[in-house]
């Protein structure tokens, strides 16, 4: 293009001068400055004007002006592509790129293609990637090296949509893509994703001859497995002639991503066969696989592989060690990982949040999320989800009101997994009334489920499935959760038939029994006495009984006293389960119950000898949003007098009531006297007598206990909150008791 340099008139001549910068300026050319006017220069080509420049940049000095550097005398001893390419790796601002823009017109070079690819490689780095598409609009032959720069550059900025329309763009001008090219589009299909147009790449990589080449067949693999493909990712990983590090990482991240942990333990193992060493990224997805079966033994020793190698620091791989620690509730180590990162990453925070929640460490979770606020860290979907969790664990309504508007007046109140996890919550925290209007501001009702089991904690039969009824009504289907509630709901409620019912229809919907629903039914027929059912269902059931099915069968034999059935529950329990410790009690609470002693001395000599300790039971009651822990026989209350007074006043009540303490549920062998002393001192009892003399009359008592409630508790609860006229919530091991007015929710079926 031929300029014309042609200079607008002025009453004076323009001066020129050069300026000096910062010596420490990364840029150490030159510029000229026009003083006093501005320069114009026409084009021939598009009939296009550009203006000189504002004044220049400060950290520009070139060595020459510019009509000096290209003179005819200097431009034989400088290489002007080297010159400007130089110029272009040394900018930093937009502006530079708009000088040396002007300055490629000036002098002829705005299509020398070497210079231009550069041009659009830099505004790309420098995040101006419209610049960058500006320039290549302009060029009047885009060469392949340039559709690939500024394909690289919408891909560099992750606008995938742009990638692929480039490329299309690229096809209709005949323009044949080059193996630099592959890969970006490969990565743009992978992520939107767009599996079709990027099985169409494929067939252009095989009909031009590129299937050899392990950078492009890289690309494919990462596109399979990002798309879930992975059987034909396989495909592609052993074709391979020479599989590098990203080969590898590349497959066994598609499955450990998708959900196949032990086939990528598999082809890792093979990996370490190979002459490929493992990078960071490699083991990021065979942590992640460790951690999702909870392999922690292995786990550990990529630990001190990640270490040998000298990979410990990386932020994703500490990221992915933490997850592990915390996964397999290893906290400590997971926290002390933690706190040596000092990061504001949200998924680190999340991480840890969820594996304090995950492992019983409510209180730890909810100290780490309010940190995690008072940081300005912002939190997404998951922080908020295993908040929710940690919330529904503490038992605390007014943590649950707290997080409940905490969550009302953030972005998150139109999810709808959040909004399922603040009806759990509320549920799980004693208030169905609570759960019921966060159900009832959800637009559209697709945690039904969540609010039918709901209501199954808390024995709500006949309004579970009423629910279920309004839920068909309005065509919401049904799934797994939420015949898992209503099975739940008239196990608890007594309500036999509807149960078995509702077991029954699942095969109607298309939805398969998983081993909650087998033990859902086991508890059901369990729980109303038909144990010798429970036993034949369990006989004929299509997948092998695991855990939870033996243990309600354990469970309706203790409350039944079916020790035979109860011993042979108790074995497969021993063997499917052994360090468990409830198994264990369960059994020996079966022969306390019997009057067995001697099974009971046996079962204790069989925990020892497995190192096995029982968990000692305890109750939390809330008072003014803070909760407080009792034991059997504690002590320890600041106002423990008071309460044991008041616990004096509640047994002289009982009795003037005629309440006869039931001294089988003392599940000792110990004499009658010593039975009922150890019953008034129970942990629920005293949570009672504090909440009395902490709380104004008729406020509710809340109270949650970490075993089974007692029958002799749950009689002289029953007859408590009639007559100091309160109502009482329990939360056991096993479901809600609401008593009020002398009557319990659970109509004494639990």
């Amino acid at each position: 293009m031929v300029l014309k340099d042609t200079i607008t008139s002025h009453q004076k001549q323009p001066s020129f001068h050069r300026y000096s910068f910062d010596k420490n300026s990364e840029i150490t050319a030159s510029c000229l400055v026009v003083t006093g006017t501005f320069m114009s220069f026409t084009t021939t080509i598009k009939q296009r004007a550009f203006k000189f420049p504002p004044p220049p940049l400060k950290n520009l000095n070139f060595p020459f002006t510019f009509p000096q550097l290209f003179s005819s005398s200097s431009r034989s001893s400088i290489d002007e592509e080297s010159f400007y390419t130089s110029l272009l790796e040394k900018s930093t601002h937009r502006i530079h790129l708009s000088q040396i823009h002007n300055q490629l017109y000036i002098h002829g070079l705005q299509n020398n293609g070497f210079i231009i690819t550069k041009f659009i490689h830099v505004s790309s780095k420098l995040k101006d990637i419209n610049y960058a598409r500006q320039v290549f609009d302009e060029f009047p032959e885009q060469y392949v090296f340039l559709w690939n720069a500024i394909i690289k550059g919408y891909s560099m900025y992750h606008m995938l949509d742009k990638v692929v329309e480039m490329y299309s763009r690229m096809q209709r001008a005949f323009v044949s893509p080059d193996t630099f090219t592959f890969p970006h589009v490969l990565k743009a299909c992978g992520g939107l994703p767009a599996v079709g147009y990027g099985r169409a790449v494929h067939a252009w990589i095989i009909r031009h001859g590129f299937e050899d080449d392990v950078v492009v067949q890289n690309a494919l693999l990462s596109f399979y497995v990002k798309c879930g493909e992975n059987y034909l990712g396989r495909i592609i990983f052993e074709g391979l002639s020479n599989r590098n590090v990203v080969s590898w990482t590349s497959i066994i991240s598609g499955y450990a991503q998708s959900g196949q942990p032990m086939e990528a333990l598999r082809i890792f193992r093979d990996m370490r066969g190979s002459d490929v060493k493992p990078d960071w990224i490699a083991l990021v997805s065979v942590l992640k696989a460790y951690s999702d079966v909870e392999e922690l033994s292995q786990g550990r020793c990529l630990h001190g592989l990640a270490i040998k190698i000298g990979h410990e620091f990386e932020p994703d791989l500490q990221i992915a060690l933490t997850s592990l620690y915390a996964k397999c509730g290893q906290v400590i180590a997971a926290k002390s990982l933690f706190d040596r990162m000092k990061s504001e990453n949200v998924i680190l925070w999340n991480v840890m949040i969820s594996g304090f929640a995950k492992n019983g460490h409510a209180n730890e979770a909810l100290e780490l999320f309010t940190e995690m606020i008072s940081r300005n860290i912002q939190p997404d979907a998951v922080t908020i989800q295993s908040s929710v969790l940690a919330s529904a664990q503490l038992g605390s309504l007014e943590q649950a009101k707290w997080m409940d508007n905490y969550v009302d007046n953030s972005k998150f109140r139109d999810d709808l997994i959040v909004s399922t996890a603040l009806i759990d919550m509320y549920a799980k925290c004693g208030s169905v009334e609570s759960a019921c209007k966060v159900f009832n501001r959800i637009a559209y009702k697709d945690v039904v489920s969540a609010m039918i089991m709901g209501y199954g904690l808390h024995g709500w039969g006949r309004e579970a499935i009423n629910l279920f009824n309004e839920m068909k009504d309005a065509g919401v289907r049904p799934n797994d959760v939420t015949f898992l509630g209503l099975i739940t709901a008239c196990s608890h409620s007594g309500l036999v038939e509807e149960g078995w019912e509702f077991f029954l229809s699942m095969k109607d919907y298309g939805v398969e029994p998983h081993q909650k629903h087998f033990a859902g039914v086991v508890d059901l027929l369990g729980r109303a006495g038909y144990l010798e059912k429970a036993h034949n269902f369990i006989t004929v059931m299509p997948v092998e009984p695991g855990v939870s099915v033996w243990g309600a069968l354990l469970s309706a034999c203790k409350v039944h006293r079916r020790v035979t059935l109860g011993e042979y529950a108790a074995e497969k329990l021993f063997t499917l389960d052994p360090l468990n410790t409830g198994h264990y009690v369960q059994l020996s609470n079966l022969y306390a119950s019997a009057r067995m002693w001697d099974g009971v001395a046996k079962v204790r000599v069989l925990m020892k000898s497995k190192g096995l300790n029982k968990d000692l039971g305890y109750s939390n009651i809330e008072i003014n949003g803070k909760l407080q822990t009792f034991r059997i026989g504690d002590k320890s209350h600041p106002r423990s007098d008071e309460i044991y007074k008041k616990l004096e006043w509640l047994e002289m009540r009982l009795l003037e009531c005629g309440f006869t303490t039931d001294t089988e549920s003392a599940l000792h062998d110990l004499d009658e006297e010593d039975k009922e002393v150890t019953l008034c001192n129970h942990s629920e009892r005293l949570a009672i007598a504090c909440g009395l003399i902490s709380t104004s009359p008729g406020t509710t008592l809340r109270i949650t206990k970490n075993l089974r409630a007692c029958v002799n508790c749950h009689l002289a609860t029953k007859l408590i909150s009639k007559f100091v006229n309160r109502e009482i919530v329990v939360r056991d091991a096993n479901r809600f008791h609401h008593f009020k007015d002398g009557n319990c929710s659970c109509g004494d079926y639990w």
